[in-house]
Formats: structure tokens, sequence, C-alpha cells
């Protein structure tokens, strides 16, 4: 299935149901909405590291995954969009790379939060998502220092991509 297909898919599954849909929906671009999603995305950021204080680096994966994710849905919101779906979501993102809207992020970002295949970028060739999945799925309770901090990093790297992203849509938006 295509991305137009995908993001198309995604679009009719936001026109059902309510509040409960399953998929994108458009709505008016939302600017404080977008503020408290990234005021979560920056709790979770921060939750990173203390969770691995705690001795819970396993939750830092999630913590990692979460901050970008509802960096994401700052983005969203503040461009008119609702999703309920994280697939949705990655595939709107990358549609607006493709087509220029977003000038920071890269599809590779986007994949390194959301797909599932490897990337070499990261110490032990894994994705932010490949981590999350191992650590919540495993029995394993602690992240290797030398890979909770490679995952902390990425995070930030990406994070302040995002952020950056939410600045210049606003920047670019005035008259």
């Amino acid at each position: 299935m295509s991305v137009n297909e995908k993001l198309k898919k995604c679009l009719d599954e936001g026109q059902h149901g309510h509040e409960r849909h399953k998929g994108l929906r458009k709505i008016k671009p939302d600017a404080q909405l977008s503020k408290e999603y990234l005021t979560k995305a920056q709790h979770n950021l921060a939750a990173i590291t203390s969770f691995h204080d705690l001795g819970y680096s396993d939750w830092s994966a999630s913590a990692a995954f979460y901050a970008l994710y509802h960096g994401l849905l700052a983005v969203l919101v503040q461009r008119g969009y609702e999703s309920r779906n994280q697939s949705c979501t990655f595939i709107l993102m990358e549609e607006w790379i493709s087509k220029g809207e977003l000038t920071l992020l890269t599809v590779t970002d986007v994949k390194e939060i959301f797909d599932r295949s490897i990337n070499e970028d990261l110490e032990h060739s894994e994705k932010i998502l490949d981590i999350r999945e191992r650590m919540q799925y495993s029995t394993k309770t602690l992240l290797a220092e030398e890979e909770f901090q490679a995952l902390k990093k990425r995070t930030k790297d990406l994070f302040d991509k995002i952020k950056l992203e939410l600045e210049n849509f606003i920047l670019t938006d005035k008259p």
C-alpha cells in the first residue's frame, strides 16, 4: 500500500466515530493543545533520566519513545490534525517531509522512532522503537549504561528537531 493510500485510509478512519476514532482527523489548528503536547513531551524527556536514576531504565526506553511521539502530536495539532493511531501519525509526518512542509525532520528520523527495521546510527544498531519494544516485552529491567546514554542522546537530538519544527512553523505562519 502506498503512502497516499495509507494516508487516505487513516483519514477515512478518522471520519468514523466521534471522540474515539482510530485514525487522523482534520481539526482547527490548536496552538494551546500543541503547547500542552510539548509540555507532556518534555515531561517524558525528563522521565528518561529519572527512571534510570531510580533503577528502572527499562522504563526509560518507553519514556524516550513517548517523549518523541508526544512531540509529533504537538506538530500535528499545531497544523490542524488529531491522531488516535501511531501509524497514522507517522504516515502524515512522512507525507509532510516528502512535500517539504517539515524541513528539519527527515524520513530517517521518523523511521527511527517508528519503523521496526534496523538503524546503523544507534549503538547496538537499534532504533528507539526497537529498544522500547525489547525492554517493554522482555524480562530485562535495566539498559546497559552505554545503551542508555546513546538512547538518551538520540532522543534529545530528535526532540530538539521536533521542537524547532514547531518554532519554525510559528515563524513562517506569521504575515
